[in-house]
Order: C-alpha cells, then structure tokens, then sequence
C-alpha cells in the first residue's frame, strides 16, 4: 500500500513538471527560447512517457528515471537562478510555475528514493518469506 501511495507521488510529480513546462512553453513564450524552448519540450514528453514506466512497469530502472529527471530539471532550473542564467536564461523564483516547478521536480527525487527504498523492502520480504 506504501509502496502504491508512493508510486502515484512519484507520477503526479513527473505530470507536474511535465505540465509546468508545457504551460510555459505553449503559453508564457518559452517556445521562441533558442536552446530551452526545445528542451523545455523534451521535459514534456520525458515526464509523460517516465510517469507511464513509473506506474506500468514496477521495477528500479523507471523509479531511478524519475529521480534523475527531477534532480536535472531541479539542478537546471537552480542554474538559471545564478547570474550567468541556464544558456542566456535567467530566473527569479518569481512566479506560481517556479514554485509549481520545484515542489514537483523535488516531489519526483524525494517520493522517488522513498519507492525505491520501499520497493527494495518488499523485495527482501518476498524473498525471505
């Protein structure tokens, strides 16, 4: 049940992230963003298609998908707090999508390492019962 609870966190915040950066692609201008207008699509589909691994296919190898995936978006995202930005872009935390976006990306590494955990647990008693 734990190991459920935990698997469907992990998935709304892969869905999360993947919504934040689709509304800021399709609706704030990101689309016409050289370099992230691209990415920010990659991390659309990413998210959907880890979030679809994640709740179909229980095992490691999709929950380990979905943490690396929030920590990159979550590391990239920091990077364009800093002056120098993420490939010209500079952020501010200023907005509701920021916030969206870091509770969801850190939802993904924090509910992710908690699966495994639990996953890796239920695996042990399977074999020792």
């Amino acid at each position: 049940m734990v190991a459920w609870l935990l698997r469907i966190l992990v998935v709304l915040g892969l869905l999360g992230s993947a919504w934040v950066h689709w509304d800021l692609w399709a609706n704030e201008g990101f689309d016409e963003i050289a370099t992230i207008g691209p990415l920010f699509l990659v991390n659309v589909v990413a998210g959907v298609v880890i979030a679809v691994a994640v709740l179909f296919w229980h095992h490691w190898l999709p929950v380990l998908a979905a943490i690396g995936f929030g920590a990159v978006t979550l590391a990239a995202y920091l990077i364009s707090l800093t002056p120098g930005g993420l490939f010209g872009v500079r952020e501010q935390f200023a907005t509701s999508a920021e916030t969206w976006g870091v509770i969801t990306e850190a939802g993904c590494v924090v509910f992710g390492v908690a699966l495994l955990f639990a996953q890796r647990v239920r695996r042990k008693q399977g074999v020792l019962a």
